[in-house]
């Protein structure tokens, strides 16, 4: 590790966590992307397996296959097309080949993650925490598009998210173990009851379980005693932005809009401002 003394040094730590996220970032457009058809690809296998039919075959697709290409000409992305952010712009936000406009979300995802792991890096100082936060962090970078996206919220990425949050708190690097297995459990049954209520009274579903267990990781990751606050915020995030989304985009109010980005935005709070943030409910309003 002597080669890596320079990461003590936050400024450049921070950078380099920024580069880093911009790359992970890159990724993530991929799995935005490609994961929900996937799962659409499975769930047609699945029901052709329980009706006793076949699925026609169709080409290998998944994470890796096949290669990035543009969705107007087929025109396969090469590796200078494809560099974080920088590509886009030399590009001008277009196809080399065909001049398709290519979406503004691939940079966008790539900035946000590379400012979540910098802010990661700045927080928490070289070690495990940061490290760990940075797989905390891409999940929900991840999980908020695709719920933004197709109202889902793979149990590919929550169920391994929870799993990890328990993991990574064994050493205790966010929370003491059993707040974090208290948390988990809490955070999936808060609003298992709030669904079942709902649904009790108004015969409706207000929630996908893709949310209790997003509740769950969230828990898991940063303990019980966050719950509380992340409940709140993500609340409070809905109802602001879903006014102004009614208000500004005029969309309608039968459409259902999902609540994983409004968790994952409260957890990012928590993740960086959680002990300030708990620490003062505990004294002040408590």
């Amino acid at each position: 590790m002597g080669n890596l003394h320079w990461l003590n040094d936050p400024t450049a730590f921070a950078l380099a966590a920024a580069v880093l996220g911009m790359l992970v970032g890159s990724f993530l457009n991929v799995v935005i992307h490609r994961l929900p058809k996937m799962m659409e690809r499975e769930w047609r296998a699945q029901c052709a397996a329980l009706a006793g039919t076949t699925v026609a075959a169709e080409p290998p697709f998944n994470l890796a296959t096949p290669r990035s290409a543009c969705p107007g000409c087929g025109h396969r992305i090469t590796a200078l097309e494809n560099i974080p952010v920088i590509s886009f712009a030399v590009l001008g936000g277009k196809c080399s080949a065909c001049k398709t406009k290519i979406s503004v979300r691939y940079p966008l995802v790539e900035i946000l993650t590379g400012a979540l792991f910098a802010g990661a890096a700045l927080t928490f100082g070289w070690g495990a925490a940061a490290l760990t936060a940075m797989v905390f962090l891409a999940a929900l970078v991840a999980l908020s598009c695709i719920d933004f996206d197709t109202q889902l919220l793979p149990d590919d990425i929550t169920l391994p998210l929870i799993w990890a949050g328990l993991v990574a708190n064994l050493w205790e690097t966010f929370v003491d173990l059993n707040s974090a297995v208290i948390g988990a459990i809490a955070g999936y049954l808060v609003l298992w009851t709030i669904y079942w209520l709902f649904k009790l009274v108004t015969g409706k579903e207000g929630m996908g379980l893709g949310d209790l267990k997003l509740l769950a990781a969230v828990g898991a990751w940063l303990g019980w005693k966050t719950l509380p606050f992340v409940v709140l915020a993500s609340s409070l995030v809905g109802a602001v932005l879903g006014v102004g989304l009614i208000i500004l985009a005029k969309r309608g109010r039968e459409v259902p809009m999902p609540f994983g980005p409004y968790l994952a935005i409260a957890a990012v709070i928590a993740l960086f401002f959680g002990n300030a943030i708990v620490d003062y409910y505990l004294t002040r309003v408590i």
